[in-house]
């Protein structure tokens, strides 16, 4: 008994000291927590990493190579963003039947649209006038992209606000660089061959920045169609094929292009019954997968103007 006393304070002081350290490491995972950041495409998710570093987890609904304009959700698709602090939409129609406002809305989940402010170009087709979504081929607008989306995550953080202002300003500074370094590009194409014809309606902000389809109002030529319907390409009529077709024999194009999001037969199709040749697969409402030369937005720009300026040049 005697001896059981002496030992008592000991056994106290262990207990005591090994509840400190259990409240600690509670304290220390609750702080170490980091926000989720949810985004319907890829384009979104890849300027949310670069404004966040480390300091919160980004998540893409899209993988790579999906189209959003019919993407269906799936359960796990909820359930991620069940677990977001944050989501971000494209908008203007992108995520076909604003399925990402949809999963954040039934989720209760604060979503901002990625686009807003953004000046926006609109595609007539059958009578019809929608805003076209694929915002993010201009630099200047991919700079208002990335301004909304630190924005709405100091918002959320404001502790790290300093930090993810600094990785924004640089991240814009590379996009600058980017910009100056497309348009030296692509003004290696003498002026009647740049010309660019692709599988959707993706690049009429890409066309209109960088002066591409001077006879098309600097707007996409595009043999599928309208990409903001219920389904890209659906419902192409023979009148519209044989325009295109007209279209891009009367341009003298020396190439065109499909897309990594989009079946390519109805181009290949009609690249054969024009005589121009295939110039290439261009990453368009999709990045490109991990450890491809695609696979950041940075990258998928780089990518695509390379490969246009060695088809059409």
């Amino acid at each position: 008994m005697k001896f059981l006393f002496k030992k008592l304070p000991l056994f106290r002081s262990f207990l005591i000291f090994s509840s400190i350290l259990l409240f600690s490491g509670l304290a220390g995972a609750a702080q170490l927590k980091k926000p989720v950041i949810v985004s319907s495409t890829t384009q979104i998710a890849d300027f949310a990493r670069q404004v966040v570093g480390d300091q919160a987890v980004v998540k893409s609904i899209l993988a790579p190579g999906a189209d959003p304009h019919t993407y269906n959700v799936t359960p796990d698709d909820v359930q991620i963003v069940l677990g977001a602090d944050l989501c971000i939409e494209n908008g203007l129609h992108l995520e076909g039947k604003n399925w990402m406002a949809t999963l954040a809305q039934d989720a209760q989940k604060p979503l901002i649209t990625a686009t807003d402010g953004i000046q926006v170009l609109t595609i007539s087709e059958g009578g019809q006038s929608l805003p076209d979504p694929h915002s993010w081929f201009s630099l200047k607008n991919a700079v208002v992209y990335v301004n909304n989306i630190t924005r709405a995550i100091i918002a959320l953080d404001p502790e790290h606000g300093a930090y993810y202002q600094a990785r924004a300003k640089l991240f814009l500074q590379q996009l600058r660089v980017l910009d100056a370094w497309i348009r030296e590009q692509l003004n290696m194409i003498p002026p009647q061959r740049r010309i660019l014809v692709t599988t959707h309606d993706a690049f009429n902000y890409f066309c209109r920045e960088y002066r591409l389809n001077e006879n098309n109002d600097f707007l996409s030529i595009a043999p599928v169609g309208w990409s903001t319907g219920a389904e890209v390409g659906a419902g192409i009529t023979p009148e519209r094929r044989r325009k295109v077709i007209d279209s891009i024999r009367d341009s003298g194009a020396p190439a065109i292009f499909v897309e990594t999001t989009i079946n390519p037969k109805q181009i290949r199709e009609i690249a054969k019954e024009t005589g121009v040749k295939i110039g290439g697969e261009l990453y368009s409402d999709s990045m490109g997968p991990e450890d491809s030369a695609g696979e950041t937005y940075i990258g998928m720009m780089r990518e695509n103007t390379l490969l246009i300026v060695n088809a059409l040049k």
